[in-house]
């Protein structure tokens, strides 16, 4: 048998190892949005408060012109939140972690003109819209009921995690805000198209591993997009 048989036969086995992962994570994915729906009458409204902002604070940090300090990290997870406007007056924050919750709505974040890095996963979402955040560089949103993308121009964001929602067309990713995307994943909706997925530095794009891993090889290319290993 020649190396390149070996090849293929590795590749295929991969492909294969890729895909049975792909549907376990998917079974696990629908496992807990039933869990969710059934649950979701049952919920309490549960602000964030203060008692809470005191336990999840931490990282103090320099703000402004550096005679000031701050907290600039807050972790609320798993606090069965479903409303988080105290957030609005928490400006200097930079890395935000409200990700298994019961949010509908994360438009305080709006406020957080700093926020460098944000995970909302496992939540109850239905979008992804922000106003734009100039230093938003990674962002979260796995695990909600996002149906498209619309609404994320943030210029510095560069990974963008959106699998296991229910998007199957991606519009609104904008090439001329969206400079600096560089790693979109999409595994577990239910893309239809990659049509609108036009981004000037997008290298990693994880929508079903086994097939875009063949089709790159294949052609080099996702819209133009140069993809790592090939």
């Amino acid at each position: 048998m020649s190396d390149e048989d070996d090849l293929e036969d590795f590749d295929a086995d991969q492909d294969d190892l890729e895909k049975e992962e792909d549907e376990r994570e998917t079974e696990e994915w629908e496992d807990y949005r039933k869990e969710g729906e059934d649950l979701s009458e049952e919920w309490l409204p549960t602000p964030l408060t203060e008692d809470m902002m005191k336990e999840g604070l931490s990282l103090l940090c320099k703000t402004g012109n550096g005679l000031a300090h701050a907290y600039v990290k807050l972790e609320v997870k798993e606090r069965d939140l479903t409303d988080i406007y105290l957030l609005r007056s928490y400006i200097h924050l930079r890395y935000v972690d409200v990700s298994e919750n019961h949010l509908t709505d994360l438009s305080p974040l709006n406020f957080l003109t700093h926020l460098l890095w944000l995970k909302a996963d496992g939540n109850h979402l239905r979008s992804a819209r922000l106003n734009e955040l100039p230093y938003l560089q990674v962002a979260s949103f796995a695990y909600n009921q996002i149906t498209d993308t619309e609404g994320i121009s943030h210029p510095r964001l560069g990974s963008l995690d959106l699998k296991g929602n229910r998007i199957r067309m991606v519009t609104g990713l904008d090439p001329q805000k969206l400079i600096s995307l560089h790693t979109l994943e999409l595994r577990g909706n239910q893309i239809e198209t990659t049509l609108g997925i036009n981004l000037p530095k997008l290298k990693n794009l994880f929508l079903v591993a086994h097939w875009v891993r063949g089709w790159c090889k294949k052609v080099g290319t996702v819209l133009g997009a140069r993809m790592p290993g090939v």
